[in-house]
């Protein structure tokens, strides 16, 4: 629910009020009991993000992600037989796959 600001028009008394967004604005001051009472257009207050993981970088796009990944002198492949992502600066080498052994030719 969100805090309104009020400000009465007759005594000039300045308050917030917790409301919900369907309750009808106040009218009557409390301070001096008069129907001068108006709702005022704040900014509002700002997302507070509270705990950790929250970054600039988590939603970015893939396109940003990829030329990023460039400009480090990386660049990710995908195997797409596998469905996994290898990176060329990390040092890793994909798993190579074993060959089937023809037995005929073995004996």
């Amino acid at each position: 629910m969100p805090t309104y600001d009020y400000a009465c028009e007759k005594c000039g008394h300045q308050f917030d009020e917790f409301q919900s967004i369907t309750a009808k604005p106040l009218r009557k001051c409390p301070e001096c009991g008069k129907m001068g009472l108006r709702r005022l257009i704040g900014a509002g207050a700002g997302i507070i993000f509270k705990g950790s993981g929250f970054y600039q970088t988590d939603y970015r796009s893939d396109s940003y992600k990829n030329a990023a990944t460039r400009d480090n002198g990386g660049t990710k492949k995908t195997d797409k037989a596998e469905g996994k992502t290898t990176s060329a600066s990390s040092g890793t080498k994909p798993e190579a796959k074993a060959e089937p052994v023809d037995k005929k030719k073995s004996a």
